[in-house]
């Protein structure tokens, strides 16, 4: 008889931010403001709908299996060869594959508290077992912890920079520092997500490519943040030639769809779209901290883009009630902040509504209402 093992039973099903069409039709709002999922505000990079659209013409045809002139542009872009690249859907998928290729019962992987929802998914669904480090200062990613928690059945290390929900982030220095000591039998995975956002903050981060042939690293990036294309789902992992192999022969057949592989290729060539991109988010940021603090809330400065804020109020309730006004922000009761949102930098005309609806839902909170 067939059945779910229970290791996969225990999974906890990831919730994602609600959708605009979903929230307008519940509640009859002509116009939301959706900054609940880390998206780009700007809309997708404008070289990519243009060569996807230009291809339209093709989706009779299978994708690239290898994704030859998607890895070409990554190769360059990255100034690694295509046998160090790992091509799928979303970061996400280089997350799982890693861990069904790595992890199994018996085993364990090291990753921190208040990090990204998808590592203990991942985890949980290899069947192995979870070694979760205490944030520093409730808001920091605490890299000793990290190595004084790997022992004899450690077999992955989980790190995002910048750290998603805090946006939190390490220095090169740091790095370098903690690789010096990282084992050599363990493999590292740095999530790199959000990196470009970080860079245009002017935060000396590390480059993680730079690193694969240092130790056992793999490096996962995306284009659903900074180049706008989180419809596309495509992301990459960026590690030795013989890491590539294991995941490849994970992975499904032709599973990048041609509309990513020529969307994501023309992405990397718009570089005036990313560099506008990064200021849009500076602005945005200076604009909301000062926001806060006129209203004497606190928050956690950020190298990505989104701001994890503490409203003094339960973050389920403050959530609902700026849905209700129509703004999606992400509730953080779940991640051990039962009184923070985290809200995505949006345009400045959605950060303005943000701050607006905020006032007021704060405002009938202190009165009682």
């Amino acid at each position: 008889m067939f059945s779910l093992p229970d290791h996969i039973k225990k999974v906890h099903v990831y919730e994602p931010g609600k959708p605009e069409e979903e929230l307008k039709r519940e509640l009859g709002l002509k116009e939301i403001v959706k900054l609940a999922s880390n998206e780009n505000p700007l809309g997708p990079c404008p070289s990519a709908v243009r060569a996807i659209v230009e291809d339209l013409k093709n989706l009779n045809r299978y994708p690239d299996g290898n994704s030859y002139y998607l890895k070409e542009k990554l190769a360059s872009h990255l100034g690694v060869k295509r046998k160090n690249l790992f091509v799928g859907l979303g970061s996400n998928e280089a997350l799982d594959i890693i861990s069904r290729a790595y992890l199994r019962p018996g085993l364990n992987a090291v990753y921190s508290e208040k990090s990204f929802a998808v590592y203990p998914i991942v985890v949980q669904l290899s069947g192995a077992d979870h070694k979760v480090v205490k944030a520093k200062d409730n808001y920091y990613m605490d890299l000793k912890a990290h190595l004084d928690a790997i022992d004899e059945n450690t077999a992955v290390v989980f790190l995002a920079n910048p750290n998603n929900p805090t946006g939190t982030a390490f220095s090169r220095a740091e790095f370098e520092a903690f690789l010096k000591d990282f084992p050599d039998d363990v493999l590292l995975v740095l999530d790199e997500a959000y990196y470009e956002y970080a860079v245009g903050a002017g935060f000396n981060v590390p480059n993680g490519p730079d690193y694969i042939y240092e130790k056992n690293i793999v490096v996962t990036r995306t284009f659903s943040k900074i180049y706008g294309l989180a419809g596309l789902r495509l992301g990459y992992a960026v590690a030795r030639e013989e890491i590539i192999a294991d995941m490849n022969r994970i992975r499904q057949p032709f599973n990048v769809t041609r509309p990513a592989q020529v969307g994501g290729a023309a992405a990397l060539d718009d570089k005036m779209f990313v560099k506008h991109s990064q200021v849009v988010n500076e602005e945005g940021k200076k604009y909301l901290y000062n926001e806060f603090e006129k209203l004497g809330l606190e928050y956690v400065p950020t190298y990505a883009n989104f701001i994890l804020v503490k409203v003094g109020y339960p973050s389920r309730e403050v959530f609902n009630r700026l849905l209700r006004k129509g703004v999606i922000v992400r509730a953080m009761d779940g991640y051990g902040f039962p009184d923070h949102i985290r809200v995505t930098v949006g345009t400045m005309r959605e950060n303005i509504i943000f701050i607006n609806k905020l006032k007021e839902v704060l405002e009938e909170l202190k009165e009682g209402k």
